[in-house]
Order: C-alpha cells, then sequence, then structure tokens
C-alpha cells in the first residue's frame, strides 16, 4: 500500500502524470467490487475520468505533432509514433490524431471534456466531422452536432448528421459539381491532381477498361498486407505502391517464390513466397515449370551481385535477393514492405565505404532512408542472422526516463520499492 499527498496548486504537469500512473498501478492491483451495481456506478466514474485523460493528451500530442518531435526519434509521422511506441492500432491513432489537431477549433467541445461532461466518443466524432470545414462553418457545425449529442443522439447518428451538415455547404458553396467522368465521357482515362496548403495534393479521376485492368495488375500485387503486422488500409497500401512505381522502384510485376534447389527436384521441404507464405512443393514446382527459375546467386555468378563502387545503383539481381531477405523496412519497428522500399547502402555510397555489393546493402523505406543520412548518429546498425538490423536511437539531448518523482509521492510503504 502506497499513500499520495498531492498539493494540486503546485504540482507540475510531470508530478501529477506520476500521480496518475502511481493511482492506476494501485486500482490494477485491487479486485473488481462484489456488487454489480457498484461495479456499474464505479465504471461510469472511471469512464469520465478516462475522458478527461484523453483531453489532456490531445493537447500534449498535439505539442508534439506540431513541432515535429517525433522526427528526432526516427519516427516519420505522429501517427508511426502512436502506434509504435504507444502501441496505438490505425484507427485509434488516427482518432488520437484528428482530435489534437481539431481541439484548438472547437472550444466547446475542449471546454465540456475538461470538466467530464462530454465523453471523448462524441468529441472524436465531432473532430473528425470538422476536419475539413472552414473555421466559420466549424464554429455552427460544432454548435449544432453538440446540440445532437445533448439531446441523447447516438455518437453514430451524430456522424451521419456531420455528414448531412457537409451535403448542405457543398449545395451552398456549389462545389457538389456533376461528376467529370459524366463531361469528359468515359472512352478516355484521366486524372487531376489539386494541391493543398501544405504541399501534398488531393488526386481523382476515371481509368476506362483497358488502363483499369493495368492498374489492378501492377498494383494490386504492390498493394497486399505485408503480413499480420501490416495496420494499413487498402487506400494506404495502394498509394505506397503508386509511390513506389513512380519512384521507378518497379518496372514489372513478378512474384518471388523461395524454394530450396533439393524441393525442385522432387523433395517434400514447402517454399515460401516473400511475406512468409508456405508454398507447397508440388505447387512450388508447378510454378517454376510454367514460370522459368532464376537463380539468387549470393555471389559471383548467373546474377551480378558484386558490382564494387564503379555502380551507384543496385542491379535488378541484387533488389530480388533483398526483397527475399528483408520482408519489410530494416528499421526496427517500421511496417513498410521490403518491396516498397529503397535500396540503403549500409555504410553510405556518396563517402566511398559502402560500395555496391549485396554485403553491404539492404532496404529502407524512403523516410528512414533520408533520415538514416541525416542522423547517422542516431542510427544503430547490426547484423542478425545474415541481415543488418536498424535501430533508431533517441537524439542525443534526451534521456527517455521516468520524472523525479515528487516529494510529496510517499512510496515508504510499497514492498516492491523496498526490494529495489
Amino acid at each position: 500500500m502506497r499513500s499520495i499527498v498531492a498539493d494540486l496548486n503546485s504540482a507540475s504537469t510531470a508530478e501529477l502524470v506520476e500521480a496518475m500512473a502511481a493511482i492506476a498501478g494501485e486500482l490494477t492491483q485491487r479486485a473488481a467490487p462484489e456488487s454489480a451495481a457498484v461495479c456499474m456506478e464505479l465504471t461510469e466514474t472511471l469512464a469520465t475520468v478516462t475522458d478527461q485523460a484523453e483531453f489532456t493528451m490531445a493537447g500534449m500530442i498535439g505539442v508534439v505533432d506540431r513541432v515535429g518531435e517525433m522526427k528526432r526519434w526516427g519516427l516519420p509521422s505522429t501517427q508511426a509514433w502512436l502506434r509504435c511506441h504507444l502501441g496505438m492500432r490505425e484507427g485509434r491513432a488516427k482518432e488520437r490524431i484528428a482530435m489534437a489537431r481539431q481541439l484548438p477549433r472547437l472550444p466547446q467541445v475542449g471546454k465540456r471534456m475538461a470538466v467530464g461532461e462530454l465523453s471523448f466518443g462524441y468529441a472524436a466524432t465531432i473532430a473528425d466531422a470538422v476536419g475539413r470545414l472552414n473555421d466559420v462553418d466549424c464554429g455552427v457545425a460544432e454548435e449544432i452536432l453538440l446540440g445532437a449529442a445533448d439531446d441523447g443522439l447516438s455518437a453514430g447518428k451524430v456522424a451521419r448528421l456531420a455528414a448531412k451538415i457537409h451535403d448542405v455547404i457543398a449545395e451552398r458553396d456549389g462545389s457538389e459539381e456533376c461528376p467529370e467522368g459524366a463531361v469528359r465521357g468515359y472512352e478516355r482515362s484521366w486524372v487531376t491532381a489539386s494541391r493543398s496548403l501544405d504541399g501534398g495534393c488531393y488526386v481523382k479521376g476515371w481509368l476506362n477498361p483497358e488502363d483499369a485492368a493495368i492498374w489492378a495488375g501492377t498494383l494490386g500485387p504492390l498493394a497486399k498486407p505485408a503480413g499480420t503486422d501490416d495496420r494499413r488500409d487498402l487506400s494506404e497500401r495502394t498509394a505506397a505502391a503508386l509511390s513506389a512505381v513512380l519512384a521507378g522502384g518497379h518496372k514489372a510485376t513478378k512474384v518471388t517464390v523461395v524454394v530450396d534447389l533439393e524441393t525442385l527436384k522432387g523433395g517434400d521441404a514447402p517454399a515460401r513466397l516473400l511475406d512468409g507464405t508456405a508454398v507447397p512443393a508440388a505447387q512450388a514446382r508447378r510454378i517454376a515449370l510454367a514460370a522459368g527459375v532464376s537463380p539468387l546467386i549470393l555471389g559471383a555468378g548467373n546474377v551480378p551481385l558484386y558490382l564494387g563502387h564503379a555502380v551507384r545503383f543496385a542491379s535488378p539481381g541484387q533488389r530480388r535477393v533483398l526483397e527475399t531477405l528483408y520482408p519489410s523496412c530494416a528499421v526496427q519497428g517500421c511496417e513498410v514492405p521490403g518491396f516498397l522500399c529503397e535500396v540503403d547502402h549500409v555504410d553510405g555510397w556518396a563517402l566511398g565505404d559502402s560500395p555496391t555489393d549485396i554485403d553491404k546493402l539492404t532496404l529502407c523505406c524512403g523516410w528512414h532512408n533520408r533520415w538514416k543520412h541525416a542522423n547517422p548518429d542516431q542510427m544503430q546498425i547490426r547484423q542478425a542472422d545474415g541481415r543488418y538490423v536498424y535501430r533508431a536511437l533517441p537524439p542525443g539531448n534526451v534521456r527517455k526516463i521516468r520524472p523525479k518523482e515528487p516529494e510529496w509521492l510517499d512510496r515508504s510503504g510499497d514492498p516492491w520499492r523496498q526490494s529495489a
């Protein structure tokens, strides 16, 4: 049993967070009360406290997102930080980011969350609804949606009301136009891109049946999930596949099957795809008979894998070997599939220390490839099982440790503390 005495007026934010962590840790050691009525009441109180904590966390996430602090830690985005360091699933991470970015535009939502009068579910629904509204429309929508929540509408119905608000605004502004396909006709393909203020762009278009077949045949295989841990949705995977194709990383669609020579000769050992999926031996032999065999030689031979300093870019044969060795980016925690990554010279080709040889190459996603060479002191490199493993280190002037315990936090009765 530990006792906590806190002066709420003088305690710092870090001290209050530490006190909450201590209380939460103590709660986990307590059994639920036997009375179901008491459990129901306490659960509702705890849910309100959790929603208030979500409000505080949104403010902190907003600071990290606005400053870009996660990039100093080797993480390409706020979403990657929430996913890798906080263990959030993709949907939950997006919800927290939307909340953090929109709360400054939603004063009434923030005020009511802070005092426990509005649940996170309603607040997240409203934050998502106003993301693409201007400030004037955002204020009107906030008032309407909060009123709907006060009237007892569920969060799902509030979301549907928000969609109707978007329709009304589109009709008012005349932005609800006839689809471009109806104007242009559907015989020829077309694509338009409109720039946003942050440098990105919205893309829309139409592909005729012939071009649609090329799209599906090229991007379809590349947009498949990289494995069970790939949390990206189909639209995100398709965008990554399109970027890789446009960057020249893929010249043609192909399927790589890793198979032992003994299996091809009639053995029973299964082959595997690059994502680890097992392929029965008989099926692997049928694939080899239909498509031919391209051996991947780890050394001089049929495929030129040792190119030295004379050649800057990896050969197609080298890339196929690397895609076989690396199912995803070499950086720990990065889930970008290997076939969407760039070939990276481990020691930096520009410095002349790393020739374009197979034992000096690995695969890195585009963001981590640039981050590695811009922050060489923060990238730890080691070899394991014939592969390179990268680990992004914290910035040199930051130590990720627990904050100093406040003087008013008494843990003298904590048996874990005494035994330390």
